[in-house]
């Protein structure tokens, strides 16, 4: 059969001022694609097989009756939509920003991705109102999440195989708004990680006494290791509140970007850290954090350098209120009060 056949009522499909012609796969040589088809093997592979556009061959044939399908479509695009890869380009073109990259569409999908090892930020408002509009999705994941290169971070895509064109238009629009609100920031970006030196104390009578051996140190240096900073000098003093005091003043002539001081956190009467810390001259944002592990974290300030006492649980948990807030410094925040009081919602972590 030729590719001018006249086409039943049952195999044109009307989608707005688009059609959709219905084509067995014995009369579809010759013919393009309008989307791509995927090929699935349960535990083994999902991909695609055929990108949109694929010219169908008469080797093809088999494949597409191996994934089942005896019909393909060919399309005639109505002036007032858009093919489900044009959508989700156009809508990622106007959402991302700084530090980002596009993929390539597939199936209908555009996958925004990090350049670099950063914090992401994602404006929620902007996700929601973009999936309110029905018809077209935005994922992303959540602000103030650490993103490494190549790591995506969000993804748009058409639902339907065309949509809209208002829809796009929508997005763009909004995009062009926020962006407009906020120095040119967009609704989707990365923020790149400081390098910081950091001073490290480590307190404790049984550690500076060679009693135990010190496991604080190496867990602290393999997290900043993995943001991009160093443990510049790590030194050691017992549970003597002046001792920590004149070591923590020491810590600050050498310069450090940030201050880190573990053990004696707790609220037994021999740990002196946290007293310590606000005699050395910190501002105390907080002591204590809604967070579990994590609660007994303390954040403050010196003079602009930001300085935290770490509690026991950051030598063996893997995910800890230092955790959240240590990407965050790094990226250049400065904490406040309000960001510890937000990190009890979702703050039970494997407890």
């Amino acid at each position: 059969m030729s590719q001018k056949k006249q086409l039943s009522e049952d195999e044109v499909q009307q989608h707005g001022s688009t059609v959709l012609k219905e084509v067995s796969v014995y009369d579809a040589i010759g013919l393009r694609l309008a989307h791509d088809l995927t090929r699935i093997i349960p535990g083994q592979f999902k991909g695609r097989l055929f990108k949109r556009g694929h010219v169908v061959t008469e080797a093809d044939i088999p494949n597409l009756l191996d994934i089942g399908k005896e019909h393909i479509y060919i399309m005639e695009l109505g002036e007032s939509e858009l093919h489900e890869d044009d959508a989700a380009i156009r809508m990622a073109e106007a959402l991302y920003g700084d530090q980002l990259m596009l993929s390539e569409p597939h199936e209908g999908k555009v996958s925004i991705k990090s350049k670099l090892l950063g914090l992401a930020e994602v404006d929620k408002g902007m996700v929601d109102a973009i999936n309110e509009l029905g018809e077209i999705a935005l994922a992303t994941i959540k602000s103030k999440t650490v993103v490494k290169p190549g790591q995506p971070l969000a993804a748009t895509r058409a639902i339907p195989l065309v949509v809209p064109k208002t829809k796009v238009e929508t997005v763009e629009r909004l995009a062009a708004e926020y962006r407009e609100a906020n120095d040119g920031a967009a609704p989707l970006r990365v923020r790149p990680f400081r390098r910081f030196r950091v001073g490290l104390l480590t307190t404790g009578g049984e550690v500076f006494n060679g009693r135990i051996e010190d496991k604080f140190g190496p867990a602290v240096r393999s997290k900043l290791e993995e943001l991009g900073s160093e443990v510049a000098e790590q030194r050691f003093s017992p549970d003597d509140r002046q001792t920590i005091v004149k070591e923590i003043h020491y810590l600050l002539e050498q310069r450090y970007d940030m201050i880190l001081v573990t053990g004696g956190m707790s609220v037994d009467p021999d740990d002196r850290t946290p007293g310590a810390i606000k005699a050395a001259g910190a501002d105390i944002v907080s002591y204590g954090t809604p967070m579990l592990p994590g609660s007994m974290l303390l954040v403050g300030y010196i003079n602009s350098v930001p300085i935290m006492g770490l509690p026991g649980c950051v030598m063996h948990d893997p995910y800890t209120s230092f955790d959240v807030l240590l990407p965050r410094i790094l990226a250049g925040d400065t904490i406040i009060r309000e960001d510890i009081v937000s990190m009890g919602y979702g703050g039970l972590n494997n407890c």
